[in-house]
């Protein structure tokens, strides 16, 4: 059951409190030494990154280069027919 104490309509908050720093200083909130440098795997991570984007966009625009200007039906023309037959020889 409910306490006398509690309606339905009262608001209930709870607060989160970050726990205040007790170390004397000392943490720099995981910031240390190497904090904020890269490394040199992480530059030839991003140079073959790179490398790999360049041919991938290279190889894309070679097989839309290879498209037709529209996948439109085109219209049919009259077909001419030939004045003479290639098939025929001459005397």
């Amino acid at each position: 059951m409910l306490s006398p104490d509690f309606s339905l309509g009262s608001t209930v908050a709870l607060v989160a409190v970050q726990p205040s720093n007790t170390n004397d200083g000392n943490d720099k909130g995981g910031q240390g030494e190497d904090f904020g440098k890269s490394s040199p795997v992480g530059l030839v991570l991003l140079i073959v990154f790179f490398i790999a984007v360049f041919f991938l966009v290279k190889s894309m625009n070679k097989h839309i280069k290879g498209l037709p200007a529209s996948f439109d039906e085109p219209a049919e023309a009259p077909k001419e027919t030939p004045a003479e037959p290639a098939s025929e020889k001459k005397d």
